[in-house]
């Protein structure tokens, strides 16, 4: 790949990675298998990056392919083994972005969260992250109405798991 094509990848990553590394913490809980799932939705993502058209928003096409890359790797590896709590990884971040009131419902989020399927995952994830239907629809490749009668089904399952 030329230099230029090369550069323009490097910087979008830069300025979007944090879509990575929400992705791999909706699929990974431990400090080895996000950095695993982070390099290897990268390699994807480089390897895809001569074929972005330009059709969608780069974050939209980088969602898509990161999701698809993290649905994919675990439903082939089936990997569930949870041995390490997620809360060893540090990120750049304010402490006062956080309270714990905030942090501990976050917490139970992820937990049911967790419990729900990899396209379930995956649709909340984009919910959580302010994307309309729209936006929805053409990263997980299916309608916007089917979004939303996904996205509230969710909704309902999550109630009932985080209020028993």
């Amino acid at each position: 790949m030329n230099k230029e094509l090369e550069h323009s990848f490097v910087e979008l990553l830069e300025k979007h990675q944090n879509i990575i590394h929400k992705v791999c913490r909706l699929y990974t809980n431990n400090y080895d298998a996000h950095s695993d799932l982070f390099q290897e939705i990268t390699i994807q993502l480089w390897k895809a990056y001569p074929k972005f058209r330009g059709d969608a928003k780069f974050s939209t096409w980088m969602y898509r392919v990161g999701l698809n890359t993290a649905i994919t790797l675990y439903r082939k590896s089936k990997r569930s083994i949870r041995t390490q709590d997620f809360e060893g990884v540090e990120f750049k971040m304010k402490a006062e972005d956080y309270d714990d009131t905030e942090e501990q419902q976050l917490k139970l989020l992820y937990k049911a969260v967790y419990k729900l399927n990899d396209i379930q995952k995956a649709l909340v994830f984009l919910y959580l992250e302010d994307k309309d239907y729209r936006e929805i629809s053409e990263t997980m490749g299916i309608s916007e109405v089917n979004a939303r009668v996904k996205m509230n089904r969710i909704k309902n399952k999550l109630r009932t798991i985080l209020n028993p």
